[in-house]
């Protein structure tokens, strides 16, 4: 608790005591949780006064204040390793390294990360249909920012914990930008209404203009092309080829099994899908569209005992439409590639096992609610990309800044640096500073 802190707690204590003419109900104690164990205070209650219109007739001062009883140092530390580590692990920590209240559970932490994230999505502003400001006038005299931002947008799967329902789909990305550090973003579109203005917020918080280029990188589907769409009026919107390749990928696979029962079929279309990867590679998006329709129709005249040919046939079909769909958007990757250019998301398949695999899938048997896991992604996203700190220096200005917060100054001298690179007292040259090389001898 800072001495700010301290100083309010202490005002508002001396003013319990003296009751300022109110009539004292009860009185209680409260357990104010710390780094460093419990603090107990008292807690009276005392009955309104005669203006008072409610239907309440007492009330507890610090029956809110400070929020859970828990210092914003304490909370900090749950949320952020909450959000990387499992709730019981957590809890383990917290006890073994530092005196907090051997009561703590992990149903505590949880309650109290679901606290910190409901506070941040109430700071959040109403959704909109556009973002965009600015007429093109304006954003013409503004001077050409010279960075530019890629953002990925790309979809996992969560374990559900309601009946009939195996898995749930969430929405993680992660925005570039040349000249500042990555943010991260996720969210469980089918529970969250503010998803674009969620977008829109990372890319403000990282400096981003409005006549600024912006290369939107999805995986195609509708909704995260929505979600991109009308963000920003400098932007391009590409379709993943990782995503473009994977289901040219499947179809051969099928192809691969078609030729066990019908080899010579299965010749003949097994070209198909490398010439279309080649046509879609080079831009060449016409010849790309007959090839696919080739395809489709060779599928439909086959006569086969293949026990898969109905799902390589809805895969072709499914492909088909994916392609009509984002015709427009189709870039010619190879040039893109030769200028050194994105064509793949795979910064944001690695961002996708960072934010979702390690924390709900891997080795982890949690299930989840479509709520919590929306939480637990918000309170994970700060945590990877080092805002989480930030935010609650926002909420708690008595909190230190970050920079101020180094371990190493509390280190026993024992351990401090020696020039023998072993561990011991630091010796002081004659300059007065520690042992250096240009006028202090090296240790015996």
């Amino acid at each position: 608790m800072s001495i700010e802190q301290r100083k309010g707690f202490a005002r508002l204590l001396d003013k319990m005591e003296r009751g300022d003419n109110l009539r004292c109900k009860a009185r209680a104690q409260i357990r104010y949780r710390t780094l460093f164990g419990n603090v107990t205070a008292p807690s009276p209650r005392f009955y309104h006064g005669q203006c008072h219109n409610g239907s309440a007739k007492a009330f507890s001062p610090l029956k809110d204040h400070p929020p859970d009883h828990v210092a914003p140092e304490l909370l900090w530390l749950e949320t952020k390793w909450a959000s990387l580590t499992s709730f019981g692990i957590t809890a383990d920590l917290l006890k073994d390294a530092l005196l907090v209240d051997e009561r703590l559970n992990p149903d505590t932490i949880r309650r109290h990360l679901g606290h910190v994230a409901s506070r941040m999505e109430s700071e959040l502003a109403e959704e909109r249909f556009s973002f965009i400001e600015t007429s093109a006038v304006q954003r013409e005299k503004r001077p050409n920012p010279e960075s530019q931002i890629t953002v990925g947008i790309d979809g996992g799967y969560v374990r559900s914990r309601d009946a009939g329902q195996s898995h749930f789909e969430v929405t993680v990305g992660k925005s570039i930008p040349t000249d500042r550090t990555s943010r991260y973003l996720g969210l469980v579109q089918s529970r969250d209404e503010r998803p674009k203005r969620r977008l829109h917020e990372v890319l403000k918080d990282q400096g981003w203009e409005e006549n600024q280029l912006v290369t939107f990188m999805t995986n195609g589907t509708d909704t995260v092309i929505e979600m991109a769409r009308h963000m920003a009026p400098a932007s391009e919107h590409i379709p993943d080829w990782f995503h473009i390749t994977m289901r040219l990928t499947v179809m051969q696979q099928y192809v691969k099994g078609l030729a066990h029962h019908n080899a010579d079929e299965a010749e003949a279309l097994s070209r198909l899908p490398r010439q279309i990867k080649g046509f879609l590679w080079n831009g060449n998006l016409h010849d790309a569209q007959a090839a696919i329709d080739d395809l489709v129709m060779d599928l439909d005249e086959i006569e086969t005992d293949y026990a898969s040919i109905k799902a390589l046939l809805k895969t072709a079909a499914e492909f088909e439409t994916y392609i009509t769909n984002n015709a427009g958007m189709l870039p010619n990757y190879a040039e893109r590639r030769r200028y050194g250019e994105r064509v793949s998301t795979g910064f944001v398949e690695s961002a996708v096992n960072t934010v979702v695999g390690k924390r709900f899938g891997k080795r982890q048997q949690m299930r989840w609610s479509k709520q919590g896991a929306h939480h637990m992604l918000q309170t994970r996203a700060r945590t990877l990309d080092g805002t989480l700190r930030g935010k609650f220096e926002q909420w708690y200005p008595g909190m230190k800044a970050a920079e101020d917060n180094k371990m190493a100054a509390y280190l026993p001298r024992t351990l401090r640096y020696s020039p023998s690179g072993r561990a011991g007292s630091a010796r002081i040259c004659p300059t007065g500073r520690r042992r250096c090389r240009s006028c202090c001898s090296p240790d015996p």
